[in-house]
């Protein structure tokens, strides 16, 4: 990959990253060994691996063209948040290289740069002397600051009793109105309330209209196609998938299928297949607030249920369950299972969801003793599209009506 850039934008070329399991400098008494082993000619060269050494990020290329967002998106320890901090600066690749042209600004922790006995007031301040601004500059993006993260009341504060959710409006403000040139955005929007985010992402669109190169790495799939033209899936270090969003969304889904498939159960049902279907007969994961869909699961029992009961359950990412239910719930019969009998469950639902990702669970139920028994399988990942109509976490379809029922004495109509 050619490690040139026009005018403004990222080249990230073969990087490589690894750590060392267990290793910490973090005294003198740690560091000391370390040195010495450098000095002595023992130490392993950076381009190599020594015994208790991994890869973290492997030969990863891409490259962010002004105007352009690229979203990043993998599991966990996929080597997301170790290439953000090599793009900005605070960590070395051990192979490759990687070129920043432009003013970067990075918002990857909630405190990133911030004093915590400095005010909200003064470490607006201080990122701007940081960036290179005189304090003139600084000063006359001061009130697009403060009004668009929305703690003016808690301004003059030390941000040390800031909480995260204000950590994150703070810190996001001052990252988006310092004129970057290079924007890069960790998952630390998803400490903020809902409105907030709506307002950061609308913004972010907005500044790469303005030519402003973005990196977002999100977990939020419905805000990286919203954000997005290419996205990004890494998978243990390297590069699974590079190319348009909608196709990086199914490689990620595809991965995630593979995962649970290897996996597997030890011990109760299995989860033999699963599909959810949009009215029209087509295989579908994301929806629109409300859209019906069918979907359809084969179960294979491990042993006799005499009371087999099939239902599903939705869990937000934070673990949050916001809905479940199975036949016996809905007054449907049992069944008798013996060991190695499919059960097959079909079941015709809406989707009254509010924004953002759900994990879609297949619950097997034995009712023939008390309590029942549970096994709960993961069966897939769904996404509901935010629209602007309504907020919350459940979508009630509401119908709304105003009219003018009186008007002031004295007046017409």
């Amino acid at each position: 990959m050619a490690n040139t850039l026009a005018t403004t934008g990222i080249v990230a070329d073969g990087v490589w990253k690894k750590f060392h399991r267990g290793e910490v400098h973090d005294s003198l008494r740690d560091l000391i060994p370390a040195v010495a082993r450098r000095l002595t000619g023992r130490a392993i060269k950076r381009s190599e691996l020594g015994a208790d050494d991994f890869w973290s990020v492997r030969d990863v290329s891409f490259r962010v063209e002004p105007g352009q967002a690229l979203g990043i998106i993998g599991p966990n320890g996929a080597g997301k948040s170790t290439t953000l901090r090599i793009l900005t600066g605070i960590m070395r690749p051990d192979r490759g290289s990687v070129e920043i042209r432009g003013r970067l600004r990075a918002l990857i922790e909630v405190a990133a740069g911030f004093h915590p006995d400095l005010t909200g007031r003064e470490n607006i301040f201080l990122n701007g002397a940081i960036l290179g601004m005189t304090t003139g500059e600084v000063a006359s993006r001061m009130d697009e600051i403060i009004d668009f993260s929305g703690i003016e009341p808690f301004l003059d504060t030390p941000v040390k009793r800031y909480s995260s959710g204000m950590m994150a409006r703070l810190g996001f403000s001052v990252a988006a109105h310092m004129d970057p040139e290079v924007l890069l955005v960790d998952e630390i929007l998803s400490v903020g309330d809902l409105a907030f985010q709506k307002k950061c992402y609308s913004y972010m669109q907005g500044l790469s209209a303005r030519g402003v190169a973005v990196v977002f790495v999100s977990h939020n799939m419905p805000a990286i196609a919203r954000l997005c033209q290419n996205t990004m899936v890494l998978h243990e270090g390297a590069i699974r998938f590079l190319g348009s969003t909608d196709e990086a969304q199914h490689a990620y889904y595809s991965l995630l299928d593979e995962q649970s498939a290897r996996k597997g159960e030890s011990a109760g049902p299995t989860l033999e297949s699963f599909e959810i279907r949009d009215s029209e007969g087509r295989p579908k994961r994301v929806f629109v607030a409300g859209e019906r869909c069918t979907v359809r699961a084969i179960v294979r029992a491990d042993r006799a249920y005499p009371r087999f009961s099939l239902g599903l359950s939705l869990a937000m990412p934070s673990g949050e369950e916001v809905f479940h239910t199975t036949s016996q719930r809905l007054h449907e019969s049992t069944v008798d299972a013996r060991s190695g009998d499919l059960i097959e469950m079909e079941a015709d639902l809406a989707m009254n969801l509010a924004g953002g990702s759900q994990t879609v669970y297949v619950q097997c139920h034995d009712y023939s003793g008390s309590p029942s028994e549970v096994h709960r399988m993961a069966a897939m990942e769904i996404h509901v599209q935010k629209t602007p109509d309504f907020g919350g976490i459940a979508y009630l379809d509401p119908r709304l009506r105003l009219r003018k029922v009186e008007s002031p004495a004295g007046e017409d109509g």
